[in-house]
């Protein structure tokens, strides 16, 4: 194989597996947020943990998760623009949530 090709795919390997990691990293953040904030799941009426993060069913990953919620009514695992997430985040605000 040509070096410059074989370089490319290796530069083009090397970024996407960045991505993959970045993506892996965020998710995982999103689905075990350290930081709660109780102030906004009760302000939801969420039931919390006892770090006092909201207690929801993820619609679009469809588990249980502890996640803050911000002043919005958006979990920390919230994406913009996916309809799952969209919806999520309107059933917290309107108080019909999926809890556990």
């Amino acid at each position: 194989m040509d070096d410059r090709l074989e370089r490319v795919i290796r530069q083009q390997l090397r970024k996407a597996g960045k991505q993959f990691e970045e993506a892996r990293r965020a998710y995982a953040e999103g689905r075990d947020d350290p930081d709660g904030n109780a102030a906004a799941a009760a302000r939801f009426d969420l039931p919390t943990d006892d770090s006092g993060r909201a207690q929801i069913v993820c619609r679009r990953h469809a588990e249980r998760r502890a996640v803050s919620v911000d002043a919005e009514g958006r979990p920390a695992c919230f994406e913009s623009g996916h309809p799952d997430c969209e919806g999520c985040a309107e059933d917290v605000r309107d108080g019909f949530v999926e809890t556990w």
